[in-house]
């Protein structure tokens, strides 16, 4: 296993060194001068031109990547032209908030997703497959952005049951803890006003980026399910009289899964993309918010900084989920 890790690790860097690159290279194609858009709009050409100096922006382009790197592999990923602030500290800051609303939307998706799926399977060509079939092609149709609002014009606006906004109260002050999840601080402090006020305020946002990944994961485990139930094991033990609800949920759920534990690791990465559109809409200060306002300022280090963090947790959320498949069925060892 330490060796499988250990291989996994090394073939990320070049994906990783690769992505920094192409992000590089692309910000750059872009026809926007941040020294222009942080110097402001009444700035002179000389306040410009001293500005994009003082950044190195009047380097080459060889020149500016190089440096770069350098101080990635320093762990110094520069100062927010936005926040005029390391961008280390920006992102551990408002990273755990991305994280708690991410884990509860994959929560959501992987606790209905995966009964549902193997509902629709277990009724396969009947009602309840019909139904949850067209749901799912649904959950994966509809814009985040529009589903957002929709939930906040019923559920906050009219309905008043919900907070519209925010991570936390105005007046509720958020607990100190370790984790930075306000959920898990709130209990380890014994806060129970700030856990329900927590949890309020995160289920609109975490409901929203949970659609499509609930859907992904329902249609992944029904097509799973169907394609085991058809094993000459599951014939055998439906023959002599095993109980169906055992054999379903237990031996055929099981070997069903690693599609579906493939779909989760991917959907780990994918959510954290997505919480931009999400985190913007519902004012979640996540690293989805700053990095929006990161692209308003053409703050190109921001940016690079956040994509590269995207790209390390997709490389680690590989790594577990084939672990994962290894723990599930330990014949896929001698694959991986």
């Amino acid at each position: 296993m330490l060796r499988f890790m250990l291989r996994r690790v090394l073939l990320a860097l070049p994906s990783l060194f690769g992505l920094l690159v192409i992000t590089f290279l692309l910000i750059r194609v872009v026809p926007a001068d941040p020294a222009a858009a942080l110097a402001g709009d009444n700035a002179t050409p000389e306040q410009i031109a001293r500005i994009r100096h003082q950044y190195g922006f009047d380097r080459p382009l060889v020149a500016q990547f190089g440096l770069y790197i350098v101080d990635v592999a320093h762990l110094d990923f520069g100062e927010s032209q936005y926040s005029s602030r390391p961008v280390a500290r920006d992102i551990a800051e408002r990273l755990p908030a991305t994280l708690e609303l991410t884990v509860s939307a994959l929560l959501i998706g992987i606790v209905l997703g995966v009964p549902l799926g193997v509902v629709a399977a277990v009724h396969h060509n009947r009602w309840p497959d019909f139904l949850l079939r067209v749901l799912s092609i649904g959950g994966i149709a509809v814009a985040a952005f529009w589903f957002a609002i929709m939930l906040q014009l019923l559920f906050a606006m009219q309905l008043e049951w919900l907070p519209l906004r925010g991570r936390i109260s105005d007046g509720m002050i958020a607990p100190a803890g370790p984790t930075g999840f306000l959920l898990v601080d709130s209990l380890l402090a014994g806060r129970i006003d700030a856990f329900r006020d927590a949890l309020r305020h995160l289920a609109l946002p975490a409901i929203t980026l949970s659609l499509g990944g609930l859907a992904t994961i329902t249609r992944f485990t029904r097509a799973g399910v169907l394609e085991t139930m058809q094993k000459d094991f599951v014939l055998y033990e439906r023959a002599v009289g095993y109980p169906r609800r055992r054999l379903i949920w237990l031996y055929v759920l099981r070997n069903s899964v690693v599609a579906t534990v493939t779909q989760i690791g991917l959907l780990f990465g994918g959510l954290i993309a997505g919480a931009v559109v999400v985190e913007s809409i519902f004012d979640w200060p996540g690293i989805g918010d700053y990095t929006v306002q990161a692209i308003l300022t053409a703050d190109y280090k921001v940016m690079l900084a956040v994509t590269l963090l995207i790209g390390v947790i997709y490389a680690v959320v590989n790594i577990i989920t084939d672990l994962l498949h290894g723990l599930i069925d330990p014949r896929l060892w001698d694959q991986l």
